[in-house]
This record gives C-alpha cells, sequence and structure tokens, in this order.
C-alpha cells in the first residue's frame, strides 16, 4: 500500500457506492484517508467530500488511477 500514497485511487464500497480521491493513508484494517474525495453518483453526477475516512470492511474493490512508479 506504501508505493501508493499521494496516488489518486477509485474505490467501490459496498451498497453500491462509489468514491475517488487520494490516498493519504492507511493502517492495518485497510481502514483508508482520502483527500479531496469524491462521491461518483453517474458520469454527470458528482459530490466533492473532501478529507475522509473509509472503513476497510467496506470497500470492495480499489483501484489505481495513476501510474505506479
Amino acid at each position: 500500500m506504501r508505493k501508493f500514497m499521494d496516488l489518486r485511487i477509485d474505490i467501490r464500497l459496498n451498497g453500491s457506492r462509489h468514491v475517488a480521491g487520494v490516498l493519504k493513508g492507511y493502517d492495518q484494517f485497510l481502514n483508508i484517508v482520502l483527500d479531496s474525495a469524491i462521491e461518483i453518483f453517474s458520469k454527470d453526477e458528482k459530490r466533492d467530500l473532501g478529507t475522509i475516512v473509509i472503513r476497510g470492511n467496506s470497500i470492495v474493490l480499489w483501484e489505481c488511477l495513476d501510474k505506479v512508479i
């Protein structure tokens, strides 16, 4: 996970929620902190969330949107 710090990630959560943002921190339970987070409802509908914490057990899938060095 360390190599994904400060990169943009896309996260799918249970309950069909979709969030994207910059990974700023994590812990051993995969709880993560996202900065500049947005919630995506559809292609045209988005909501700014700012800095958020997401519990690891609610993450279904995540994807890095930036190139990993």
